[in-house]
């Protein structure tokens, strides 16, 4: 027996819920380890999942990985001002935290509010096009 139409926009909507979850865990408690979660569902059930969880999915990894490339520059505004004893390195870090953390905590706080809402999100930005 097939499922229903609404077990498969409950399943599309938990697993948005989920990645839209695991990127706030990701920025906030646990990085690294929630980003190998995001990876592990963007790559296991990406194909198979409902438009809206592909929405959610493709929006968190890609959002990850620009999370982690501006952790990256801002480490290498760091080390180019003089380094992590050089006092140059609480403006990057104030600025970057201020700014640029803060912001992505913002928008998945909003992804997650849209996917328990059953609603497609996208990232200001930084977002890719989806076809919910």
């Amino acid at each position: 027996m097939a499922p229903t139409p609404d077990a498969v926009s409950e399943e599309g909507q938990a697993l948005a819920v989920a990645a839209e979850a695991l990127y706030l865990i990701n920025l906030m408690v646990v990085p690294g380890l929630a980003f190998l979660g995001i990876v592990w569902l963007w790559l296991t059930k990406r194909k198979a999942a409902t438009a809206l969880a592909r929405c959610h999915l493709d929006q968190v990894f890609f959002a990850s990985l620009w999370a982690g490339v501006l952790l990256v520059v801002a480490n290498a505004a760091i080390i180019l001002l003089g380094g992590y004893d050089s006092p140059n390195t609480w403006v990057v870090v104030i600025l970057y935290f201020t700014t640029c953390h803060t912001t992505l905590i913002c928008f998945g706080a909003i992804g997650l509010a849209r996917a328990l809402a059953g609603k497609g999100y996208r990232f200001p930005l930084i977002g890719r096009p989806c076809d919910v």
